[in-house]
């Protein structure tokens, strides 16, 4: 380089990083052997944005999310691969990204139950106020509280620690296969359990009277919402989960959700299959796979705030807005069609799919 000319430097960085990925990714690798310092590539606006809609769907689907981040990117090779190599960093600015995205998902989880979520709140309070538990809405408050805390134990203590070391290609194939194998014996429990199977109404005669004035008073298109189960939980769906529901099923459900810590396992897949395993319907097990992942995943995107507004974040803010808007829009497609499928169909699909792309992608990147 002639004397005082000035090196290219950042600006040639984003240029290559945007229009030209793998390019940008070598010149960043050459920069950083010439200063002996480690590259970091940071993703384009338009890698944020397919991330986002992976994170939307495959978040709330019985799927893994972060198995999924880890394996597609690793498929398609080239300055994606290089995103999830990244990973296994200490601080890793991919794994505070998609973390980071577990907000957008909360959001909308958020959003979309946030009557039941009002009710929930209200009835918790009563019951601490009163000291005592009287209705199947404070009953199924305490259950969520209850199933959250080992969760939130295990995920703060062992959550960064699994992400850097398991959130390879190969692991997470072989965990994706392990979630597959977990959807099945789910189902299996479901088929076998006469309550999964077909769980009488609890008390039909009240909630069908109480229901039938607010039934006459629904309009328009929310009503049509109410009347296609879009809306997330009423009366009697409260009424079967506060009552099939045990303190010590709640406990295991939560535990097993720390399984999500594994890039490949999921955590409403997980969860679900708690759910069947103690007798709940599909539907049932979905609604309290989605409560309960609630403030985890509320939680899990809070932490990394910090990481994405400090140093971390650097050159990816913009990424991260753009990924957020993509998974929500993502997220809420997510649960409109869960919500429907589940109330017919089941988790054998999923569990088909699990297996066979976690052993496709095994063969493909721990074989060759």
């Amino acid at each position: 380089m002639p004397i005082g000319a000035r090196p290219a430097g950042p600006y040639l960085d984003r240029f290559l990083i945007l229009f030209i990925p793998e390019l940008g990714v070598l010149h960043m690798h050459f920069v950083a052997a010439a200063g002996n310092q480690p590259a970091i590539y940071h993703m384009n606006t338009f890698q944020a944005i397919v991330l986002g809609i992976i994170q939307g769907i495959f978040e709330l689907f019985p799927l893994s999310s972060l198995g999924h981040a880890v394996l597609i990117p690793s498929w398609i090779g080239g300055s994606w691969a290089t995103l999830v190599q990244q990973e296994s960093r200490s601080e890793s600015p991919y794994l505070a990204f998609i973390v980071g995205l577990h907000l957008a998902n909360a959001v909308v989880l958020l959003l979309f139950y946030i009557r039941e979520w009002a009710r929930l709140i209200v009835g918790f309070v009563r019951s601490v106020v009163r000291r005592r538990i009287e209705t199947d809405i404070e009953r199924l408050a305490w259950l969520i509280v209850i199933a959250t805390v080992p969760v939130g134990i295990l995920g703060l203590a062992l959550e960064h620690t699994f992400r850097t070391i398991f959130a390879k290609p190969s692991a997470a194939a072989a965990f994706l296969c392990l979630n597959g194998l977990i959807l099945a014996a789910g189902e299996w429990f479901r088929r076998r359990s006469p309550a999964g199977r077909a769980v009488p109404d609890p008390d039909p005669e009240p909630v069908m009277a109480a229901s039938a004035p607010v039934a006459e008073a629904q309009a328009g298109r929310l009503s049509n919402l109410r009347d296609d189960h879009l809306v997330a939980l009423d009366s009697e769906a409260e009424a079967r989960l506060s009552r099939q529901l045990t303190v010590w099923s709640a406990i295991w459900i939560g535990a097993a959700q720390s399984l999500a810590l594994l890039a490949g396992i999921s955590r409403e897949g997980v969860a679900m299959v708690g759910g069947l395993y103690r007798g709940l319907s599909n539907e049932n097990a979905l609604r309290f796979a989605f409560l309960l992942s609630t403030p985890v995943i509320l939680a899990a995107g809070v932490l990394k705030v910090p990481d994405l507004l400090g140093p971390l974040g650097s050159g990816i803010r913009g990424q991260v807005v753009a990924g957020s808007i993509a998974a929500v829009v993502a997220s809420v497609a997510a649960i409109l069609f869960l919500t429907r499928y589940f109330k017919t169909r089941t988790l054998v699909p999923f569990a088909v799919y699990s297996v066979l792309f976690g052993l496709a992608s095994l063969i493909r990147f721990a074989v060759f």
